[in-house]
């Protein structure tokens, strides 16, 4: 079985409560702790891979064992002190090998603050398929939808850059883009020129291939047509069916690699 990580991401909140008074000379504040996780490029999202998360508070607050089933899994409290918070976190899916535990330090320095931990969460292709369908909205997994590995996925964008090797001229291989392509010049699609885009696929090197093939089945909808043939090495993907917001990153990409503009 391969593993991923994903960064889970724990956001503290207080302020004092100026409406209430002191006790001990401390004043009383009003503080919250939720859990979201965050993507490769740090953007913030709701963790749901977790069905449920639970705070062990200290004993001197009524219920202190809150375990929350709903995001954010939020629990918000008032008090004066400062103390470490264990939590336990479960991962969809997984039972008790879903458990992963963090020592919370609760403190009163900043109005909020956050702490990140990196967890490694089991993946297969045969098992769990919603967590695997909700991992791919934070990041790759070790394989594709249809279950294709990643060495498979390499080795296809290697069958393409050979294939790309022994094109004559500007001459889309079908083994890019759908014959199509080469049939409608000048084509545009959301202000992406279809064919400067497949002439700039041309110029990538294997390493950057690697990348486009991954960007694609990271974002394969039903729309889109791509066949996979990884027996013989081979990713055929049609531009036309692609929607614009991939055309426009696949661009970007082959703009910053190869100077096209």
């Amino acid at each position: 079985m391969s593993e991923v990580k994903r960064t889970i991401r724990i956001t503290t909140e207080q302020h004092i409560m100026t409406d209430v008074p002191p006790v001990e000379n401390y004043p009383m504040r009003q503080w919250s702790i939720q859990i979201s996780m965050l993507d490769a490029q740090g953007k913030e999202h709701p963790a749901k891979i977790l069905d449920k998360v639970t705070y062990t508070l200290h004993p001197t607050f009524p219920n202190p064992i809150r375990t929350l089933k709903q995001q954010p899994f939020k629990v918000e409290e008032k008090g004066w002190g400062e103390f470490d918070i264990p939590i336990a976190i479960h991962i969809l899916g997984l039972g008790k090998n879903g458990e992963r535990k963090f020592q919370h330090d609760l403190n009163f320095l900043q109005e909020k603050y956050v702490n990140d931990h990196v967890i490694s969460i089991p993946v297969s292709p045969t098992k769990n398929g919603a967590l695997n369908k909700i991992l791919t909205e934070t990041g790759s997994l070790p394989f594709d939808e249809s279950g294709a590995s990643t060495a498979a996925v390499a080795a296809a964008a290697g069958g393409v850059k050979r294939k790309l090797d022994t094109t004559n001229g500007a001459a889309t291989p079908a083994s890019v883009v759908d014959n199509k392509a080469k049939k409608a010049k000048g084509a545009v699609k959301g202000n992406i020129d279809l064919e400067k885009l497949s002439q700039g696929l041309t110029k990538l090197s294997e390493d950057d291939l690697i990348v486009i093939v991954q960007m694609v089945t990271d974002n394969r909808t039903n729309e889109m047509n791509i066949k996979n043939d990884v027996d013989n090495g081979e990713f055929t993907m049609d531009l036309f069916t692609f929607p614009e917001s991939l055309l426009k990153s696949l661009w970007d990409y082959v703009k910053k690699h190869t100077g096209e503009a």
